[in-house]
């Protein structure tokens, strides 16, 4: 009854989270630090746009989205990554998806054949990655290749020619979730000339570019358009639900080459969620807006100062240079979990939660926790300082 390549995927990590700390009573209040749910007030605008837009609940929104919405982000693309006039056309390179969770695991199902050159496919992951790279890969048919990258950008280049010559498609995150790394330029140049090299497509998951440190990062349409040859392999996927903190807007884009969002769009036709008319209209707004956005920006590197003033003596800290999580080597990140649940009642998740044993059969992820900064700033205080006191004690 059941399709059998489910038993390829382990429970999802809030899944086994939950299992790990099952029977154990929190050591006080208990405080959600485990999941990258923002905290922050939604922009004023919001509930404006909504009200204005609430004649239109009445109407089927259609798969592509509306114009205004296209232009908005287009504009957005321009102005973010400093493209030429044109290099983004609204109606050929942009289409609205419910969030980028869907599209991003769609876009496997999209671009994964049943054989390429003869072979079963492959799907280059990067390892921790977000779990949907890996249910996407799967459910599609292709073998993951999970590329180890613990602290920094996966390199692609270092995979066998002959798993090159097979993969359909890499997944890249950036700024990466949960290590907090960006991928420099020419890194995100080097993976693009490597997809249309060995004609494979590069999904770029840049759903925390609006959340960054000490330096803008650089974006995968930048590197496109250093390289020429316009979007050809590449797909990105942004969501407006780090960068104006409204998860529950479900509200994203994808953007790319125009063969392959003319495809998406086939295919969100029968499988996809499409955006309500007055969240399209209300997203139109919120990618039009900057203002909300540097204050958001603010609020988290203001908890990033804070966390490195607490926790930057201890040697597993790194400053993270975009997103909102620390990526915290604690030596066995399960282990670090329990005990802090137990004394503090405070949840993160353990890093092997978030990574697959390498060939090696050792987990990238088993020495770290992911703590999302998401809570108002005397809440991660209180936090940081519970977990820099078990952190620091005298072994």
């Amino acid at each position: 009854m059941l399709n059998p390549r489910l038993d390829q995927l382990a429970d999802y990590p809030f899944a086994r989270l939950a299992s790990l700390l099952g029977g154990l009573e929190p050591g006080g209040e208990a405080l959600i630090m485990s999941i990258g749910e923002p905290q922050h007030a939604p922009p004023a605008l919001l509930a404006g746009a909504l009200e204005k837009a609430g004649g239109l609940w009445g109407k089927y929104p259609p798969v592509q989205g509306t114009p205004e919405f296209r232009k908005a982000v287009a504009a957005w693309l321009k102005r973010r990554y400093a493209l030429a006039e044109g290099f983004i056309d609204s109606d050929l390179h942009v289409l609205p998806v419910a969030g980028t969770r869907e599209a991003l695991y769609l876009a496997a199902q999209m671009c994964v054949p049943d054989l390429k050159r003869g072979h079963v496919p492959a799907v280059l992951i990067p390892n921790p990655f977000y779990q949907v790279y890996l249910g996407g890969a799967v459910l599609a048919g292709a073998e993951p290749i999970l590329v180890e990258a613990p602290e920094g950008a996966p390199d692609f280049a270092a995979i066998a020619p002959s798993v090159l010559e097979r993969t359909a498609m890499a997944y890249l995150c950036s700024p990466a979730n949960p290590q907090g790394s960006v991928a420099s330029l020419s890194q995100l140049k080097a993976a693009l000339a490597l997809a249309r090299q060995h004609d494979f497509v590069l999904a770029v998951d840049e759903c925390y570019a609006e959340i960054w440190d000490k330096q803008q990062p650089a974006g995968a349409l930048e590197a496109a358009s250093a390289l020429g040859d316009g979007l050809k392999n590449l797909l990105v996927f942004h969501s407006l639900s780090k960068r104006s903190s409204v998860p529950g807007l479900r509200s994203g884009f994808v953007a790319g080459d125009a063969t392959l969002i003319a495809a998406f769009q086939r295919l969100r036709s029968y499988g996809g969620a499409t955006l309500p008319m007055p969240v399209l209209a209300a997203s139109t707004a919120l990618w039009s807006d900057e203002v909300h956005v540097e204050e958001n920006r603010r609020l988290y590197r203001d908890k990033i100062d804070l966390a490195e003033r607490i926790l930057g003596s201890y040697p597993g800290f790194k400053r993270p240079e975009g997103g909102f999580f620390l990526w915290l080597d604690v030596g066995n990140g399960e282990a670090f979990a329990k005990s802090l649940w137990s004394r503090t009642g405070i949840r993160v998740l353990p890093g092997a939660y978030l990574a697959r044993p390498g060939a090696d059969g050792r987990n990238p992820g088993l020495p770290y926790v992911r703590i999302a900064l998401v809570h108002d700033l005397a809440t991660t205080e209180r936090a940081l300082k519970a977990i820099a006191s078990i952190l620091m004690e005298p072994s």
